[in-house]
């Protein structure tokens, strides 16, 4: 096992205090890169800058690694949070399987990467905080206290600038075409049918020049506004430029003491012209033999996986969930643990659902490594935070893109079962690129 590399290890200090909140827009041009957001329909939102400890682990050892440094690092902490929210945390994520940010373009992104941020601006229901966090030399209460008062200095009184409009998308360009889409869709469906697969999660990637500059804080604006109740996610793996960004509406699991919540998300249609139009799409979807039937794969799956670790699991009643471009099929599930236990191993036993892998699951990544002609990374992964006590919460990085200024590269993929059509799959790997592609293109 590679323990996970920490920068530097040693007692940790962190000082929090209650500001006058900030622009968001604002706060995030003032603070320094690497730069990290969170935020989920049940949190905070969070605004980290730099990084006081960065965790970095490879392998398929790379969820034990980052739960170790994680346990070293919080192990030595002298902590004022002020409150709940504002509590130092672990913001990160992992690549969907070993070997994945191996080409394009997910050079600057380890297998697994977390940071504590250095800075931290925390927007709660109670107000706003700024956190300072220090590891090593820098950890002091009284240097913490003096970069706290010069933190808060920098935030008050910042101006809020006009939002600037989309950039626009000079050309694109397909890592698929669709005559390879049709071929692959097909082999997966007589794998399906041979009974070799009982599902596969097929992925496309799209990338855009864009015309303008990618306008980081008012995207996560726009996506706070037209998705409020997705994850939202953004991490800079360094100062050079990348970034990967997205906003999800799949939780992968949230863990409170011995209190899990997950979901089931697989099963997708379009939305619809008018109310009623949109009312009769929920209902072919909910009727929909193929879409119900991928969709209990992955909630089957997903109670299998947590029954080692629970003592009672519940579900809830599917339902349609409406997002802004899109419909799905959601399952609420919920556990109680029968011991205490860290998120990373509930992360761990239960990424990759079927909902962007496949079953049985070697089978299904094998498909996955031998069709998809470019490397997943950090798409479809599990992205999210850790705290000192083990819980954490994190979601499935779908809806999602790698930027850098001038270029973005976009995600999406369907679940493939014996019934499965090209076509029809294709134009749902469109549907999926538009939360990110109605970000990039030209204002109208």
């Amino acid at each position: 096992m590679e323990r996970a590399r920490s920068s530097p290890a040693s007692t940790l200090v962190s000082r929090t205090i209650g500001i006058d909140a900030p622009a968001f827009a604002a706060a995030f041009d003032a603070l320094p890169a690497p730069r990290t957001t969170w935020n989920a329909p049940d949190d905070a939102l969070v605004l980290g800058s730099g990084a006081a400890a960065t965790l970095t682990a490879s392998g398929p050892d790379r969820f034990a690694a980052i739960r170790a440094g994680a346990d070293d690092l919080f192990d030595s902490g002298d902590v004022h949070a002020g409150t709940e929210a504002a509590r130092p945390r672990l913001f990160g994520g992992f690549a969907f399987h070993e070997g994945g940010c191996d080409g394009d373009p997910w050079g600057p992104f380890p297998e697994a990467r977390f940071v504590l941020p250095r800075v931290q601006v925390t927007f709660a229901d109670n107000g706003a905080w700024l956190t300072v966090n220090a590891v090593g030399d820098d950890a002091r209460p009284d240097a913490v206290e003096e970069r706290l008062a010069e933190e808060r200095d920098r935030l008050a009184g910042l101006s809020t600038a006009d939002r600037p409009p989309r950039p626009g998308i000079a050309a694109t360009r397909r890592t698929t075409s669709r005559e390879a889409w049709r071929e692959s869709v097909e082999a997966a469906v007589d794998r399906i049918r041979g009974g070799d697969l009982r599902k596969v999660v097929l992925a496309q990637a799209l990338e855009a020049d864009l015309a303008a500059e990618f306008p980081r804080p008012a995207t996560l604006d726009r996506l706070a506004e037209k998705y409020p109740d997705c994850h939202r996610y953004y991490f800079e793996p360094d100062a050079a430029g990348s970034v990967f960004f997205g906003a999800t509406p799949e939780r992968l699991v949230a863990l409170r003491g011995r209190t899990v919540e997950t979901d089931a998300l697989a099963g997708t249609t379009g939305r619809g012209e008018t109310p009623a139009e949109d009312e009769w799409l929920a209902r072919e979807l909910l009727d929909d033999a193929k879409n119900v039937h991928e969709h209990e794969l992955v909630a089957e799956t997903v109670r299998e996986q947590l029954e080692p670790f629970a003592a009672s699991i519940s579900a809830g009643e599917r339902r349609v969930r409406r997002l802004a471009t899109v419909q799905h099929l959601h399952t609420p599930i919920t556990a109680e643990l029968s011991a205490d236990r860290h998120v990373l191993d509930l992360v761990e036993a239960l990424h990759p659902t079927p909902a962007v892998g496949g079953l049985p699951p070697d089978r299904a990544l094998e498909t996955i490594h031998d069709t998809e002609p470019f490397d997943r990374g950090w798409y479809a992964a599990p992205v999210g935070w850790i705290d000192a006590a083990g819980n954490g919460a994190f979601a499935v990085a779908i809806r999602s893109a790698v930027a850098t200024a001038s270029r973005a590269t976009l995600f999406a993929g369907v679940g493939l079962v014996a019934d499965s059509d090209p076509d029809r799959e294709w134009d749902e790997v469109q549907l999926k690129y538009r939360p990110i592609l109605d970000e990039l293109e030209a204002d109208r």
